[in-house]
């Protein structure tokens, strides 16, 4: 027996009735909708009936109902959520963008450690002598727009940084310049998603800036379980059957929060679904600041693997240089994306950056910068190895698994009593995603090391200490 949801609302406008009309039933019923969502009969939020449920009480079929529900979705009238069923969708007004920002900001004192800073290693003295010596010399052209030949030299630059062994074959104009990675992402998506409800898959957890890409761009974003050796192929391979799937965006050398390395094998792997489903891959390798001797997806998969990287976690934050290396004939459509967009990169960053790349600068800045970062692993991991971490040592963060008694949430509140800020898994899980009992901190090398050494054991005695009446 099936039984009715009983507050469906029940008056004149819906649900419809189908008498006296010659119209199809899928048009009467979104017609219906549109006019019971539009006039406020059904409010914001309300959730609907299951697809069944409603076709039996209206007498027509499911597949009639499901049309319905579909056409309300892509016009906005409806959001659809899977586990949680659809919902009647919130005013169009409300902004797309999600209210937290993905910017930290520091206090000079601050115990900061839910951003991942660049360590300085002297970085501004660098870049300011560069400034200086290019405004001295004539020449420079500061007055047009940025084309495809006044950025050649950075585009080669480029080539040059990420080496031949990396992605594949590359040539210069195979890359796209970018504001930072997080805008490479953007641009590599937008050159991909099509239709009216595009879906992207990512780790279960994941980079909060790809929820934000996803509200940006109106798709669905959806989790695929991890393990050691990261995203589970036959977990991949069950959401695309289930959901489909345009992308994979994924971060496969430094995954973020958990540190974890894609193996060789599971890349490959993850290849021979990404060709039978016809899914692209967006590589997002912003947290790599070494020089892998594994290959990325671009070299495993050339037809359709998008490599996205910066200099900001390796170089400096600052200046805001990202590249798109972009697959086989694909790139002619990210830089149409990105001249359509922003144009492209400032003329004097441009220059900037190519003198950084080609004058060797930026390999030894980046040299320090993996030293330093290696010495405050050490130290991290000297204090917090009595507890369950996840660590690499090239790695700028240590993703801590908190002891029976402890939530993310709750630790990270008895963490800000004590001035130290961190993140929660929360802020990692996609929307009805699972957050694990565990946290992110970022190695700031800004702290003074007999500062930070001392929070972190202050932190690791308030482990000891789990709140007296939280559910185990």
């Amino acid at each position: 027996m099936i039984l009715v949801q009983e507050n469906i609302v029940t008056d004149t406008i819906w649900p419809p009735s189908f008498t006296d009309t010659r119209d199809p039933k899928y048009i009467v019923l979104i017609q219906s909708l549109r006019t019971a969502v539009r006039s406020g009969q059904l409010e914001p939020g309300y959730k609907m009936p299951p697809v069944r449920e409603l076709a039996w009480q209206l007498g027509i079929t499911p597949g009639t109902v499901a049309r319905a529900y579909k056409m309300a979705v892509d016009e906005g009238l409806l959001e659809s959520t899977v586990g949680r069923g659809t919902f009647v969708a919130q005013e169009r007004l409300e902004s797309p963008i999600p209210p937290e920002s993905l910017m930290t900001v520091y206090q000079p004192d601050d115990i900061n450690l839910r951003g991942v800073r660049v360590p300085d290693v002297g970085q501004s003295a660098t870049i300011q002598r560069i400034l200086a010596k290019q405004a001295a010399e004539p020449g420079h052209n500061y007055t047009d727009c940025p084309t495809p030949l006044s950025d050649y030299a950075a585009r080669q630059a480029v080539v040059n940084w990420i080496g031949p062994d990396r992605v594949g074959r590359l040539k210069v104009d195979d890359i796209v310049l970018a504001l930072g990675a997080q805008n490479g992402v953007m641009i590599a998506l937008q050159s991909v998603l099509h239709g009216a409800n595009p879906v992207v898959v990512t780790e279960e957890l994941t980079y909060p800036g790809v929820r934000h890409a996803g509200r940006l761009l109106r798709t669905q974003v959806i989790g695929v379980e991890m393990d050691q050796d990261g995203m589970r192929p036959d977990r991949l391979e069950d959401t695309l059957r289930r959901h489909g799937g345009q992308v994979l965006l994924t971060s496969a050398e430094v995954h973020s929060p958990s540190t974890r390395r894609t193996t060789l094998r599971r890349r490959q792997e993850i290849c021979e679904i990404a060709r039978r489903y016809q899914l692209q891959i967006i590589e997002d390798d912003c947290h790599c600041v070494t020089r892998p001797d594994e290959p990325a997806y671009r070299e495993l998969c050339p037809e359709r693997a998008w490599y996205v990287s910066s200099l900001t976690k390796s170089v400096s934050a600052a200046i805001r240089f990202g590249f798109v290396a972009c697959p086989r004939e694909q790139a002619a459509t990210a830089r149409q994306v990105a001249q359509s967009t922003f144009y492209g990169l400032p003329q004097p960053m441009l220059n900037l950056c190519t003198e950084l790349l080609n004058t060797g600068e930026a390999e030894r800045i980046r040299k320090q910068v993996q030293a330093v970062i290696l010495r405050r692993v050490q130290v991290a991991v000297n204090v917090l190895g009595r507890w369950e971490i996840e660590w690499r040592p090239n790695v700028p963060f240590i993703w801590l698994h908190l002891p029976q008694g402890w939530r993310g949430s709750t630790f990270m509140r008895a963490c800000d009593a004590l001035g130290i800020r961190i993140k929660p898994a929360d802020e990692f899980a996609l929307a009805d995603g699972h957050a694990p009992n565990a946290v992110r901190l970022g190695i700031n090398a800004h702290i003074p090391q007999h500062v930070f050494e001392a929070e972190l054991q202050k932190m690791s005695d308030l482990l000891t200490q789990p709140p007296v009446g939280v559910d185990i």
